[in-house]
């Protein structure tokens, strides 16, 4: 693999996480359960890594600034808007997998 400076390595990793988010916002069938069950994570995990990488460099974000983000609107208008119920069958396999947490 060619050598990276630390601003390409910022660059490309900036791209890949943008390319993520819109690939998510494509892909609104997804639920979070869904992801959780076969990646464990979420689209709130991932934005609380985004605001904890906000916090790191000293700026101050707040856990609703980072879930627009991620969602692309306030999570509240994304529920309403996307998010189905979890099926007993998706709930069961949740729980096994992650023991109930995200």
């Amino acid at each position: 693999m060619t050598s990276l400076t630390q601003d390409q390595q910022d660059k490309l990793d900036a791209a890949a996480f943008r390319r993520l988010l819109s690939h998510l916002d494509a892909n609104k069938d997804v639920q979070n359960i869904d992801l959780m069950i076969l990646a464990d994570f979420c689209r709130n995990c991932l934005s609380d890594w985004y605001m904890e990488a906000a916090h790191a460099e000293g700026l101050e974000m707040s856990k609703a600034d980072a879930r627009t983000r991620v969602y692309g609107m306030p999570q509240a208008e994304w529920k309403e808007k996307f998010q189905l119920p979890a099926s007993p069958e998706q709930i069961a396999a949740f729980e096994a997998r992650t023991k109930g947490g995200c």
